[in-house]
């Protein structure tokens, strides 16, 4: 059992939960994940490590309620428990001096983006980060952003904070302003870092996706992860979670995520009746 030693709510539905992991704090490095069980019979989720603290012992995870497994954990409080929390898994990113780089996160995806974006500052690059959200109240971890970027861009899709926009517009207003880009960083929502493949694409700047495909156990056994990456079979669980986002096929991706929704849906419906039945 792993027990819960803070939740904090970040945003509408979305909670950072710090959890007593020591081994996984002295081992994880940035673009890492862990695989999350919240009960015997539950699924196995992935989330990132947003940040790790080896003296303390405990990882932080943040968690946006989108189905059964992110709603029951965003219910726990300090004191609580998780009976699994398996990791580090995955690839860490790569971390080196590229020069500059541009780190675009949008919704979640900055709890993603935030450790690959303080160890590429750390490795002494000029890091220029865009950061998104839906409004105001759902943008997330902007102080520890701003800490760890050279320059920080905020755009809102209804213009309530920061600048009215897509992410995608602040990038290709860097490429227009005519800015040295060496190196793209994108995490979020599928359909924006496709976007932002193509944009870069255009201007052939290497570019780095981090992928949350449908994951169980994490080893590459299942096969649920599988992503196509310059037409060949990966697993996002073992050879990433990061890719080059110019060889992934984005459609395929969108497709397979897709494959679940409706029985989440409905799982998600059984659990707030069973809340309201038990309330």
């Amino acid at each position: 059992m792993f027990r819960v030693v803070r939740a904090e709510n970040l945003a509408p539905d979305i909670y950072r939960l710090e959890i007593e992991a020591p081994r996984i704090a002295r081992k994880q490095k940035p673009g890492q994940f862990v695989i999350v069980r919240v009960y015997e019979e539950g699924e196995r989720i992935p989330l990132t490590i947003e940040k790790a603290d080896p003296q303390r012992g405990t990882i932080n995870i943040v968690v946006q309620s989108v189905g059964k497994t992110t709603e029951l954990l965003n219910r726990l409080e300090a004191g609580d428990a998780i009976l699994d929390v398996v990791g580090p898994l995955g690839q860490p990113s790569e971390i080196e001096k590229f020069g500059t780089v541009v780190a675009i996160s949008g919704g979640v995806g900055t709890a993603m983006a935030y450790p690959t974006a303080a160890a590429l500052k750390k490795a002494g690059n000029f890091v220029i980060s865009i950061v998104g959200a839906r409004n105001k109240k759902r943008v997330i971890l902007e102080r520890e952003m701003r800490d760890v970027s050279d320059e920080l861009l905020i755009t809102t899709d209804d213009g309530s904070y920061g600048k009215k926009g897509l992410v995608t517009d602040g990038l290709r207003e860097l490429i227009q302003n005519g800015t040295h880009i060496d190196r793209v960083l994108a995490v979020g929502p599928i359909v924006m870092m496709k976007a932002v493949a193509e944009i870069t694409r255009a201007s052939r700047i290497p570019t780095i996706v981090s992928l949350n495909p449908i994951m169980l156990d994490g080893t590459g056994m299942c096969g649920g992860c599988r992503v196509l990456v310059d037409g060949k079979s990966r697993f996002a669980c073992v050879d990433g979670p990061e890719f080059d986002a110019h060889g992934v096929d984005f459609d395929t991706l969108l497709h397979r995520n897709a494959m679940y929704v409706d029985a989440e849906k409905r799982s998600v419906e059984r659990c707030h009746q069973e809340m309201e039945s038990h309330d």
